[in-house]
């Protein structure tokens, strides 16, 4: 499963871009699933922006599904987060370090204007976009590191990514789809499900 996954950055004839989306505090326009909506659409008019002179043609985007996710690493006690993954076709043109961090921080503007504050790593935050990969360009900066170095870790990422495959999370990841809503109609086979609801804010207490 994660090596077919692998193959969704580089492989293929249309090489990819992908971003991560994830919340789990409030923003201006309310709950995780609230910013993530909101956030969409602002998210593909800068990549669409951005990309004209990445473009081979139009730009197709490629939502997944909304999971529930556990928190990784940072302070005990967070709230669940809301995750997803953005996939991105058309834009083989002009890779550079240079660019993807133009785009990174059109990224970094748009949490910004979420209200996201930098504090200690891994803490809450009420937005984050990560840049996982873009095609088979590698960057390691000071800024940026591409590929993402965890992607392949995280099950915040891999399960959405699996999804964009119409595959459910494996058993074992912590990441549970969510259905599909107004703003965000993306969802797994009803057999996938395992949640229709609005999630708690928070994970229940593990017991010591």
């Amino acid at each position: 499963m994660r090596v077919s996954l692998a193959d969704q950055a580089s492989g293929g004839a249309t090489p990819s871009l992908a971003i991560a989306l994830g919340a789990n505090l409030p923003s201006r326009v309310g709950g995780p699933i609230a910013t993530l909506i909101a956030v969409r659409p602002l998210l593909e008019a800068r990549v669409r922006q951005w990309g004209r002179s990445q473009a081979e043609g139009p730009a197709a985007f490629h939502w997944s599904p909304l999971f529930e996710t556990e928190p990784v690493g940072g302070p005990p006690g967070q709230p669940a987060y809301i995750n997803a993954v953005v996939r991105v076709n058309g834009l083989a043109e002009g890779q550079t370090p240079a660019s993807a961090e133009t785009l990174l921080e059109q990224l970094q503007a748009l949490e910004h204007h979420f209200g996201r504050e930098r504090q200690a790593r891994w803490a809450p935050r009420s937005l984050d976009l990560d840049l996982l990969w873009w095609g088979d360009l590698t960057c390691y900066t000071p800024q940026l590191q591409l590929p993402h170095p965890l992607w392949r870790e995280r099950d915040f990422v891999l399960a959405p990514l699996a999804a964009l495959e119409g595959l459910a999370p494996e058993p074992g990841w912590a990441a549970v789809p969510l259905a599909g809503r107004p703003g965000w109609p993306e969802q797994l086979p009803a057999n996938g499900l395992t949640r229709t609801t609005e999630p708690p804010g928070r994970p229940e207490p593990h017991p010591d």
